[in-house]
């Protein structure tokens, strides 16, 4: 069956290494598509969770399909985010077409776009907003506060879950901090003349255009593949919020390149179209 093309296919949320992860569902979603770029919005891997020795061939697999996407073709951007920040020391990185760093900043379509994954807000408002007034500077800062929170936890024995509380025994998810979170983020995006803002972090995900008195910003938020199995997918200059739920042809897409190709091969083939690349501007 045809792939849907797509310039633009955003995931965040996957916890690679939970059990609460939904990886057949996304494998048949990414086997559905065929985007220009494919932007992995943080918390790809669940690196606390990967204590527990959990990683079964489902998971591989989303693995696999990511390294054959990027030997087709595909631009993959790793964003980190609090559960997978041992990878915020190694920013910026590329390794053939794919790409690890802490943010991304794309212009598409005369719009400017800004990508990371949220969890640098987990400090106060106040203060997040004051440090990113100095720019690079002031974010690299604010994510070194987010890590060494996230490793302050671990060490007393609890996860960074700053939209997560406890009633009664019964995890919920708390609604007035997920609101002040988005709120926050595209007013950030306002001032730092942003049109569009996409993140993660929250798992809620979400479409809205934002106002403020300084102008006004299109948030966007690609939810998780833990409850919600969503993406952000955008093509034809617009954004589209993809609910796995309601993609009535989902079942119908089947992987037989994974069957085709082992990692060798796939980890070839990306060094080779990354080789060529260099050649031809040496060759300029």
């Amino acid at each position: 069956m045809k792939k849907r093309r797509l310039e633009i296919a955003v995931l965040s949320d996957i916890h690679l290494g939970s059990y609460a992860c939904h990886a057949e569902e996304l494998l048949t979603y990414l086997s559905s598509i065929q985007p220009k770029k494919l932007i992995l919005n943080g918390d790809i891997l669940d690196t606390s969770a990967l204590e527990n020795n959990y990683f079964p061939p489902a998971h591989l697999k989303i693995v696999k399909k990511i390294f054959t996407m990027a030997s087709k073709g595909t631009e993959v951007f790793y964003i980190t985010g609090n559960h997978d920040d041992n990878f915020r020391s190694v920013d910026p990185i590329s390794m053939g077409t794919i790409q690890f760093s802490n943010k991304l900043n794309l212009k598409l379509d005369g719009k400017r776009m800004l990508f990371f994954h949220g969890d640098i807000f987990d400090l106060s408002f106040k203060y997040a907003h004051w440090l990113l007034q100095f720019g690079t500077l002031g974010f690299d800062l604010l994510l070194k506060f987010a890590k060494f929170k996230t490793r302050t936890l671990e060490k007393i024995g609890k996860d960074n879950k700053p939209f997560i509380f406890e009633d009664n025994g019964d995890t919920k998810r708390d609604s007035h901090y997920t609101a002040l979170f988005e709120q926050n983020v595209a007013k950030m995006a306002i001032n730092h003349h942003y049109d569009h803002i996409i993140c993660g972090h929250s798992h809620e995900p979400k479409k809205e255009l934002v106002e403020t008195r300084k102008g006004d910003c299109l948030y966007l938020n690609s939810g998780d593949w833990v409850k919600h199995m969503t993406a952000l997918e955008y093509s034809f200059k617009r954004w589209k919020l993809y609910r796995y739920e309601n993609d009535k042809l989902a079942s119908f897409y089947m992987d037989e390149e994974l069957k085709a190709m082992d990692m060798n091969e796939i980890i070839a083939s990306i060094t080779e179209k990354a080789e060529n690349k260099k050649n031809k501007r040496e060759e300029n």
